[in-house]
């Protein structure tokens, strides 16, 4: 299993075949795990379709399949890149007049152009779409389209259209086929795990896909025109990737045209009703440019193979002096050592968008790299004052504490940051390491409880907890919060009799 590291921090490249077994086996087996995230609380909106898969059902499958994905390094954890993708995905939810429904937008590590919507609100996007946009607005055009795929329920109305077969069945085959689309697995292997699952064919799932694509062009569009995106974007995004393609056959298609089938009809009808909105000059956004830079480097074979691509687009006449090469060629100079010249161009570009907290973080590396531990702790304190509780921020500053072992203040930060915003995974597994380094034994294990429980794993969980439990020194009110999840996390997992019970009638 190949190793990639990204300014320090290794990314795991997995096969996509791999990725979408485990998601499948996940789906599979634990569609009844309970849902951390509170769930509990999402409305009902009556439709024939809840009677088969509701609303709550859908979050949990569509998180075991996320933290499938999360857990075998196929997403993208860079936090800038997380928080742009997130922040857009839910300038777009705003508009869409739903209460209830959670969204999680992240990134998926694979060049094939494509997107996705999973149940319960979970849309990726890949790399290699992110790449081949040309503006913000056709990146959120395609966002608005997989939001539309969710509030419109095509999901539960496609488990709907086959209520013959089971739930869980279903669930899983969903799954197979929604994490195979994500990873680019083997069509073969999907197949085979569909046939696992229930025998329902993939052609049948994606016939009645196809019925649902204009529903979600015309709902996104809206939504891009209400959320001050060019209508136009995804009218343009569609005509580039069908231009890209006209002369290739299907199988060398881009994957985006093969899981969104485009007819001339569709674009045309997109096209159109983009007029109907008044044109916007949508400006692209810098966490736009940043996002791209990084990802441009992330993907690289190698840092150097990064900047040559940089330099070379450097040198055209539009892109000479921008952001995203300005940046790009500094990220790039950052992990190719080349440490002067990161910091050189760090400052320089810092000194005209210090509204840009990527910058400051960027500057912070360059000056640790340097050696310069007061430099580095002084921008990254500053940063702080101008943009607290900035989560990409606080994490590299934390970071860097941790480099200077002093995991105290690293901990303080990344508590301060876990009691004000929902964490993702990555920020549980740093503030444990950080607690851990600052001698808060019992802390560090409770965190790592979180960790799994978010995760799904709920015996690894308890374990965690019970090893909080018998650290030495710890005092009352740490022991009452760690026995309450305790019992929390032990209502939640099957009874050993249930599960007895289950096997014998699996047996029979």
């Amino acid at each position: 299993m190949p190793f990639k590291t990204i300014f320090g921090v290794p990314c795991v490249r997995v096969a996509g075949a791999r990725c979408a077994l485990l998601a499948l086996a996940a789906t599979a087996t634990l569609v009844a795990a309970p849902a951390f995230a509170n769930t509990d609380d999402l409305p009902d909106i009556g439709s024939p379709s809840d009677a088969i898969l509701s609303q709550k059902l859908e979050s949990q499958i569509g998180r075991q399949i996320y933290y499938s994905l999360v857990q075998s390094g196929t997403v993208i954890t860079d936090p800038e890149v997380q928080e742009y993708i997130q922040n857009l995905g839910m300038r777009l939810v705003s508009h869409a007049g739903i209460d209830g429904q959670r969204f999680q937008f992240f990134v998926v590590d694979s060049p094939i152009i494509n997107a996705f919507a999973l149940p319960g609100g979970y849309v990726g996007i890949h790399t290699g779409l992110l790449l081949a946009t040309r503006t913000e607005s056709e990146l959120a055009g395609v966002l608005a389209h997989e939001i539309s795929h969710v509030t419109q329920r095509h999901i539960s109305r496609a488990v709907f259209a086959n209520q013959r077969a089971s739930t869980i069945s279903l669930a899983a085959m969903l799954g197979a086929i929604l994490v195979g689309v994500a990873t680019g697995a083997d069509p073969g292997l999907i197949q085979g795990a569909i046939g696992a699952a229930q025998g329902i064919s993939i052609e049948q799932q994606i016939g009645f896909t196809r019925s649902n694509e204009k529903e979600a062009d015309r709902v996104g569009i809206g939504l891009l025109a209400n959320a001050g995106f060019d209508p136009s974007g995804m009218p343009d995004f569609f005509e580039t990737i069908g231009r890209s393609s006209a002369t290739l056959s299907e199988n060398k298609a881009p994957e985006f045209l093969l899981t969104h089938p485009l007819s001339s009809d569709r674009m045309a009808e997109t096209r159109d009703r983009a007029k109907q909105y008044p044109k916007v000059e949508a400006v692209d956004s810098s966490g736009y440019s940043l996002a791209r830079a990084r990802v441009q480097l992330f993907t690289a074979s190698r840092p150097e193979v990064a900047m040559e691509y940089f330099r070379a687009e450097s040198t055209k006449p539009d892109k000479v002096g921008t952001l995203e090469v300005e940046y790009g060629i500094a990220l790039a100079a950052l992990e190719l050592g080349e440490y002067e010249e990161a910091n050189r161009r760090f400052s320089s570009l810092l000194q005209n968008n210090e509204e840009i907290v990527a910058l400051h973080s960027g500057m912070g590396l360059s000056q640790v790299t340097l050696g310069e531990k007061e430099e580095a702790l002084a921008t990254f304190q500053h940063a702080m004052k101008l943009f607290p509780r900035n989560i990409p921020l606080t994490v590299r500053y934390a970071e860097t504490l941790l480099r200077y072992d002093e995991a105290v203040e690293a901990h303080a930060v990344l508590l301060d940051l876990l009691n004000q915003v929902p964490p993702t995974l990555e920020q549980i597994r740093l503030i444990a390491l950080a607690a851990n380094a600052a001698g808060d034994t019992a802390d560090a294990h409770q965190y790592m409880a979180e960790y799994h429980a978010m995760s799904g794993s709920l015996q690894p969980a308890i374990d965690q907890l019970q090893l909080a439990l018998s650290t030495p020194g710890i005092d009352s009110v740490q022991r009452a919060r760690f026995m309450a999840r305790l019992k929390q996390f032990q209502e939640y997992l099957p009874d050993r009799q249930d599960e007895e019970k289950s096997g014998n009638e699996r047996g029979n």
